[in-house]
């Protein structure tokens, strides 16, 4: 549902952002696949796209102007705030010194701030409660010790993360019993960062709210998605999700707090844990688009991306209605040839997608590619969103092409 957490102020002095107008170029820190759809979604809009990213020919880079620089080039940066009229970022990992120098040198309207906190876990979690919404029980540890005494508080299981880096999965590790205390510190110590131990939450359902944020205070949330992993990697995203509505006007509601709080300009993507009690936790935030939202793109009256483009440039926010219930799939590298193959002949079709469905079910499959070259297991390659009558439908879809039949929860 459309929820507007205020309302779109009248312009005064007071007012803070500048609105970037059509016509403009954006220029993005990172050119993977989030940078790729950004460009292709605010180009519709009239906006110019220049990515810096080290690869390539990197997917941003196929379809806008590309820098091919380190992320920690200054120079590279100097060059990206000259070319553009307002700069975002794609993903969290950049350079925490390259943000703010391009801060003081070009208009970064989400700020080196935001950056900066979720780029730690633990300042990320602080800036949660600072909000008065609910993260797991944690403690930061710095030592072999100070894990053992975690332990003891916390109780076991427990999930012992570096508070910098891993996505997918790395750079945790989940301790079921006090004989692996040793070998968890030791592995993940290695990454010489600092360590937080979260208390282990007894899940029904991931769930994940996109919020979007304007600098003149607008804010808009996405429908909840709910999501299911497989080896810690996104494998599908359900909307509407499977809970009480009550419950996703919660988590919308949580969502649209923690952006307000945190000032948040551009999406906020908030992964939530759902308990069996009904409680929400929040587990993790992400300030760019994310993987959650990309069920956006045909299912919403504006994608996460549009929306994304809008914020920064402070213009009017879209709306993100649901217009059809979706299933998102994630394609990887070990899906890609199977995938190929279904587009290049009639085999969607006649397996049950199209009003012509001899299954009962009609699913239209919208696939979006990334243009990575090496198809590497566990690398996302794309993700195909699954428009349906009923989100059921497009879970037996997945189920029926066989194409992801060794993904299990």
């Amino acid at each position: 549902m459309d929820k507007i957490i205020s309302e779109r102020k009248a312009a005064t002095e007071h007012d803070t952002g500048r609105v970037i107008q059509p016509g403009a170029t954006i220029g993005v820190l990172g050119g993977g696949q989030l940078g790729r759809m950004m460009a292709l979604a605010g180009s519709n809009l009239g906006y110019r796209f220049i990515a810096l990213d080290p690869t390539p020919a990197a997917p941003c880079g196929q379809v806008a102007e590309q820098i091919v620089a380190s992320y920690s080039d200054k120079k590279a940066a100097k060059l990206l705030a000259e070319r553009s009229d307002v700069i975002t970022y794609e993903f969290e990992n950049v350079d925490a010194e390259v943000a703010a120098l391009l801060e003081e040198q070009s208009y970064v309207p989400q700020g080196a701030h935001l950056l900066y906190t979720t780029q730690n876990r633990l300042r990320e979690k602080k800036a949660v409660e600072a909000a008065g919404v609910r993260v797991a029980p944690y403690a930061e540890v710095r030592s072999e010790a100070e894990l053992r005494m975690a332990v003891k508080k916390l109780g076991l299981p427990s999930v012992l993360k570096t508070a910098t880096g891993g996505y997918d999965g790395k750079g945790q590790w989940v301790i079921r019993s006090e004989e692996e205390i040793v070998t968890a510190y030791a592995e993940l110590s290695k990454a010489g960062t600092e360590l937080v131990l979260e208390q282990f939450i007894s899940f029904e359902k991931e769930l994940s709210v996109i919020a979007a944020r304007s600098p003149w205070g607008e804010i808009k949330t996405f429908p909840v998605a709910e999501n299911i992993h497989v080896d810690n990697i996104l494998h599908v995203s359900i909307v509407p999700a499977r809970v009480a509505e009550s419950i996703q006007r919660e988590a919308e509601r949580l969502a649209a707090r923690i952006a307000e709080s945190m000032g948040a300009v551009g999406l906020l993507a908030v992964e939530m844990f759902l308990t069996k009690d009904g409680e929400l936790y929040v587990n993790e935030l992400a300030p760019r688009p994310h993987n959650s939202g990309h069920y956006t793109m045909e299912a919403c009256n504006t994608s996460q991306f549009e929306q994304h483009v809008r914020a920064i440039c402070n213009l009017p926010l879209g709306d993100p209605s649901l217009r059809t219930p979706v299933v998102m799939v994630n394609i990887l590298g070990e899906h890609m040839d199977s995938i190929v193959q279904a587009m290049t002949t009639d085999q969607w079709h006649s397996e049950g997608s199209g009003s012509s469905s001899t299954t009962g079910f009609a699913v239209i499959p919208k696939v979006h590619l990334y243009g990575k070259s090496g198809a590497a297991p566990k690398r996302k390659m794309g993700h195909i969103n699954l428009l349906c009558e009923e989100v059921s439908n497009g879970l037996d879809w997945i189920e029926k092409t066989k194409i992801w039949r060794n993904q299990h929860s």
